[in-house]
C-alpha cells in the first residue's frame, strides 16, 4: 500500500459499533474480494472489500474476518484468517500480512490462516444460533459476478442449514455513512490530493491538448501523493462531450473556445474523493458560459445550506429543483409555461438537469447511506449540480465534498480547490 499505516482504533471502534447491533448468540463472516482474472496470467489490480476493510483494515486478498461477540471463549469474539505467508511468498509477491502485523493493523488478537478455517469455525458454530452474511444491497449495485463473498455464503449455509440468517448490509447502510473523526481526515486527503492535480491540470490545458493527456497529468499527481490513482473512471469531457453524462472515452481533442468538464478524484487508503469542474480551454469564459458557469455555481451554494440533519434526502432534492428551475428561467432556458405545464413525475429542469444533485460518500465514491433515513451530523455528502445544453455544444457542473454538521452549513472538504470563475481564469493565465 502507498498510504501510510492507518490508527487501528478506527477498526476497533467499528468492530465495536456494528457488534452492538448484533442479535444475541449470532456471528458475523466478512470476506476479502477475488483477485479478478483478465487471460492468460494477468489479473485486475486487487481491490479489498471495503467491509472487511472498515471492520479490520486488512487490505489484503483471501482474508476472512469472524465476529462473535457472545462467543463463550473470549478469544473467538474476533478471529482473523490469513493466507499464510513465507519466504516464497516474500519473493514474488511480496510480503503479505504475519500475524504479528495483522494484530498491529486491525486490533484483533486471535489471528489464524486459513488452513484452520473450518476446524475453528466449526466449533463457533456449534455455539451460535444465527449467522449474519453480507450481501450487497447498495442502491445501485447491479453486479452479474459471483463474488468470494457470495461463493463463500452459499458455502456456509449449505455447510450449517440450521442455522438462522440475518443480514450485515443494513448495519453497515446505518454505520458506515456516518463517519468517525478519523475517516473524515482520509476524506480530506483524497480531497487534498485531488485539489494538487487540479491546479496541476490549470497550468498545463491550452488548445489542443487531447483529453487523454488530461488525465495522465492528474493521475501523476495523485500517485506521487501517495494515492494508488482514480476513486473511479475519470470524466474528462470537452465540448458537446460533457453533455455525456459518463463520458469515459477521454480520446477527444480540447478545441479553443470550448469547456472541459473534468470529473475526477483521488482516492487515499482506499477513502475516495469526488470533484467535478469545469474550465475553458482558452482559459477564458465566454459571456455566455460565464453566465451558465455562475448560475450552476449558485445552485451548488444553495443546495449546500440545505443539507442540515433531519432532512430527507427526497426533500432535499425538490427544493434544489426549485432553485434550479429559478436559475433556468433567469437564463433563458425555460419559461413560466414550461414549469406551469411540466410533468410533476420529471419536472421540466430535468431537460438541462437529469441527475440528484448529491450521494453518500467514503469508502465507495457512492458510499452507503439509506436515502429513506433523515441526514445525520458527520455524513459527507457530494454536492454536483449541471446545466447541460447540447445546442449550445456545452455542459457545466460542480461537485464539491462536504461534511454535515450538528448545526450550520456543513464543511466543505474542497473549499481550497479553485471554482469562481475569476480564480480559474487568473490561474490559466498565471
Amino acid at each position: 500500500m502507498k498510504y501510510h499505516p492507518l490508527n487501528n482504533q478506527l477498526f476497533i471502534a467499528n468492530r465495536r459499533k456494528f457488534a452492538s447491533k448484533m442479535k444475541p448468540k449470532s456471528l458475523a463472516v466478512f470476506n476479502s474480494n477475488d483477485i479478478y482474472p483478465i487471460s492468460a496470467d494477468s489479473t485486475m489490480p486487487f481491490e479489498q472489500h471495503r467491509d472487511i476493510f472498515y471492520l479490520s483494515g486488512v487490505d489484503q486478498e483471501e482474508s476472512i474476518l469472524v465476529l462473535f461477540p457472545d462467543c463463550p471463549k473470549e478469544k473467538h469474539r474476533e478471529i482473523l484468517f490469513l493466507k499464510e505467508t513465507n519466504e516464497h511468498i516474500a519473493v514474488w509477491e511480496g510480503e503479505k500480512l504475519t500475524k504479528e502485523k495483522a494484530l498491529e493493523t486491525s486490533g484483533i488478537k486471535t489471528v489464524y490462516w486459513l488452513q484452520d478455517l473450518d476446524k475453528v469455525l466449526f466449533e463457533i458454530m456449534t455455539q451460535c444460533d444465527t449467522i449474519y452474511i453480507n450481501t450487497n444491497e447498495h442502491y445501485r449495485a447491479n453486479v452479474e459476478t459471483e463474488t468470494r463473498e457470495d461463493r463463500f455464503t452459499k458455502w456456509l449455509k449449505d455447510k450449517y442449514p440450521a442455522h438462522a440468517v440475518a443480514k450485515s448490509n443494513p448495519i453497515l447502510q446505518r454505520l458506515r455513512s456516518v463517519k468517525e473523526e478519523i475517516e473524515i481526515n482520509l476524506i480530506q486527503q483524497a480531497c487534498n490530493i485531488t485539489e494538487k492535480g487540479f491546479k496541476r491540470v490549470l497550468n498545463f490545458v491550452k488548445p489542443g491538448v487531447m483529453e487523454y493527456e488530461i488525465e495522465a497529468e492528474y493521475i501523476h499527481e495523485f500517485i506521487r501523493n501517495r494515492s494508488k490513482g482514480f476513486a473511479y473512471t475519470p470524466i474528462i469531457a470537452s465540448g458537446n462531450n460533457a453533455n455525456v453524462l459518463h463520458y469515459i472515452e477521454n480520446n477527444q481533442a480540447c478545441k479553443s473556445g470550448d469547456l472541459i468538464l473534468m470529473d475526477v478524484g483521488a482516492e487515499y487508503a482506499n477513502y475516495s474523493s469526488d470533484m467535478t469542474r469545469t474550465i475553458p480551454v482558452s482559459g477564458r469564459f465566454s459571456k455566455r458560459q460565464q453566465e451558465v458557469y455562475n448560475a450552476v455555481l449558485k445552485v451548488k451554494n444553495e443546495a449546500t445550506k440545505l443539507l442540515t440533519p433531519g432532512t430527507l434526502w427526497a426533500d432535499y432534492h425538490i427544493e434544489v429543483g426549485k432553485i434550479m428551475t429559478s436559475e433556468l428561467i433567469h437564463l433563458g432556458l425555460l419559461d413560466k409555461a414550461d414549469v406551469k405545464n411540466e410533468n410533476p413525475d420529471w419536472p421540466a429542469y430535468k431537460k438541462y438537469f437529469m441527475h440528484g444533485t448529491s450521494h453518500h460518500m467514503g469508502l465507495d465514491t457512492h458510499d452507503y447511506g439509506i436515502l429513506t433515513e433523515p441526514i445525520q451530523a458527520n455524513m459527507v455528502f457530494t454536492v454536483e449540480p449541471g446545466i447541460y445544453i447540447p445546442g449550445e455544444g456545452f455542459g457545466i457542473r460542480i461537485e464539491d465534498d462536504v461534511v454535515i454538521q450538528k448545526t450550520g452549513k456543513p464543511i466543505n472538504l474542497m473549499k481550497n480547490i479553485p471554482i469562481e470563475v475569476e480564480e480559474i481564469e487568473t490561474l490559466m493565465n498565471a
